[in-house]
């Protein structure tokens, strides 16, 4: 039995954070480390920027919480602010990424059957997908690790459709299909783009067969590929689209946005929430937002992942342990010939932080202001380790 009075559901690194600023983060032994993972993609602006922070700050003196019952002006700010940055034309606000897919599947479902009338209700998904952990959205991921214990799934979902492969994807499309729904980097998947010819195809076969296509932005969107959302590098707009991570630069939320007809699935009752879109929250939304735009954080983002890109190239591209480099923006991964996780580890202990996405690839994740001296810190330590270990590797043939 552990000493620990928390369920033992984190593989945890044996790091104890204490404090973080910037691209910065101390444990409480002191030990200072440059942040490349920030927090799985939610410190986008960094750790406690000025600004979010102030807003919280302000937000506390005022008001917490009172009920979606009645009207919060920060709320209708926040939404208006995604809208008018969007192709949406509504915002249901939540407290986290599951949440938000939970509520796309659930309004997919609900506009096939009472707004179009129609009995549709299966959601395709893709091999190596993640689209969270509660029932419905663990079912919609395409990895069998995460169902492990947890049967009978729901039905409704098919989730073995192999990324890319339009065939299989039309097959699997019946009559009581309602949507698709598929990442545009599958981050947790191994950092895997995704074609921009596949996308159109899965747009184009959406509107042949009725159906509505959910991009699910969690890890991708707010800026995360170079673009506020990543379906903005593609002349393809979603239906629905799902956001959370960044959206509060550490503050719990989520969010799921929806266009033109699709809005009308929900009603009155139809879906609800008790802590989305508090006043705290929604403090930190427009706060996040408002620094973004003011801030050019976006192109900003752009240019480092197009420097941090480059140097990954230079420093690791002919390295024999490197299979590829891959990603947009700055969510980067570096597919190895090998586990990575012992090199993850050693990463850590010389004070950079990185994660993995799969058994063989190093995550990058840092903060859109991320500097290219930073980069070139990280770029070089992740070169002395692989360097090293492709010695090693070479000795021991």
């Amino acid at each position: 039995m552990s000493d620990s009075a928390l369920f033992n559901t984190y593989a945890s690194y044996p790091i104890t954070l204490v404090k973080g600023k910037g691209s910065r983060l101390w444990d409480d032994q002191g030990k200072e480390y440059l942040d490349f993972m920030s927090g799985l993609a939610v410190a986008n602006l960094g750790h406690a920027p000025d600004s979010v922070k102030d807003a919280l700050v302000a937000q506390l003196d005022q008001l917490w919480h009172v009920s979606n019952l009645f009207g919060n002006p920060n709320k209708e700010k926040a939404a208006r602010l995604l809208v008018d940055n969007s192709c949406a034309d509504a915002v249901f606000f939540c407290n986290s990424g599951a949440e938000a897919n939970e509520a796309a599947i659930k309004l997919a479902r609900r506009y096939q059957q009472k707004v179009k009338g129609v009995n549709r209700y299966e959601i395709i998904t893709f091999n190596q997908s993640f689209h969270g952990r509660t029932l419905a959205t663990l079912t919609a991921t395409g990895q069998d690790k995460v169902k492990d214990g947890f049967l009978p799934l729901p039905e409704g979902f098919r989730y073995d459709i192999p990324l890319h492969d339009i065939p299989a994807l039309e097959a699997a499309i019946n009559e009581h299909t309602a949507a698709i729904m598929l990442e545009l980097v599958q981050a947790e998947g191994g950092v895997i783009p995704v074609d921009p010819g596949f996308l159109s195809e899965v747009r184009a076969l959406c509107d042949r067969h009725g159906l509505l296509l959910i991009v699910d932005e969690i890890q991708t969107g707010m800026g995360r590929t170079g673009k506020l959302f990543a379906h903005q590098h593609y002349d393809v707009e979603p239906d629905i689209f799902t956001l959370a991570k960044g959206i509060g630069s550490g503050f719990p939320v989520g969010a799921m946005l929806a266009k033109g007809d699709v809005v009308n699935g929900f009603v009155p009752g139809a879906h609800a929430t008790t802590f989305g879109g508090t006043p705290i929250a929604m403090a930190a939304v427009v706060a996040t937002i408002e620094t973004y735009l003011k801030d050019n954080v976006v192109e900003r983002a752009a240019e480092a992942g197009e420097y941090l890109l480059a140097q990954l190239e230079a420093k690791l591209g002919k390295l024999p342990i490197v299979d590829q480099i891959r990603g947009k923006g700055l969510l980067i991964g570096i597919l190895c010939k090998e586990p990575v996780g012992e090199l993850v580890s050693e990463l850590h202990r010389r004070g950079l932080l990185v994660v993995t996405a799969g058994p063989n690839v190093i995550r990058l994740l840092p903060n859109l202001l991320v500097t290219h001296e930073e980069i070139d810190t990280a770029v070089n330590q992740i070169a002395a380790v692989l360097t090293e270990k492709a010695a090693v590797n070479t000795v021991s043939s």
